[in-house]
């Protein structure tokens, strides 16, 4: 694990694993939004920096970062992982959020989620960058957005973490 973390430069050069990918811009948010989509059609949303929200294949949230958290589903709640560093070492601090704390992070990603297909939906969105060029990465974004926001088993099945022997 990197002692230090910094910004991305360049989420759409970076982000290799979403074959799939666009750069948008969006009224209303101030930042530019990347939306792509990994192989098996997993949906990743950059809205800047932060938040970013990342889906299953169905479309249910697997993992997010939020207000400097990373959040990481753990099938019936997420759970928030703090890093604490020392000099010698990092760890990370993991805390598993109540119900209310639950329904309050699912209003706010709705919230911005619904705020983003209504852009999309208004003509107000600029494609800046695609990869591939021309790809259509915009519209299957709005077409995958209703049914994430209509789910009710909204989180993934809980993320293993695979440790090594």
């Amino acid at each position: 694990m990197a002692r230090q973390e910094s910004d991305r430069e360049d989420l759409m050069r970076e982000a290799v694993a979403l074959v799939e990918r666009v750069e948008l811009q969006c009224d209303g948010f101030a930042e530019s939004i990347t939306a792509g989509f990994r192989s098996a059609g997993e949906l990743s949303l950059f809205f800047g920096q932060d938040p970013v929200y990342q889906f299953d294949a169905e479309f249910r949230l697997r993992r997010a970062y939020v207000s400097g958290h990373l959040y990481r589903s753990q099938g019936t709640t997420l759970a928030r992982l703090t890093r604490e560093r020392t000099p010698e070492e990092t760890r990370l601090l993991r805390y598993d959020l109540q119900a209310e704390e639950l329904t309050q992070f699912q209003i706010q990603m709705q919230e911005i989620l619904s705020r983003f297909l209504m852009s999309l939906q208004s003509s107000t969105t600029s494609v800046l960058r695609s990869v591939p060029e021309g790809s259509a990465v915009a519209q299957r974004t709005q077409a995958v957005l209703p049914q994430i926001l209509a789910r009710t088993d909204w989180l993934s099945r809980p993320l293993v973490r695979r440790r090594d022997s």
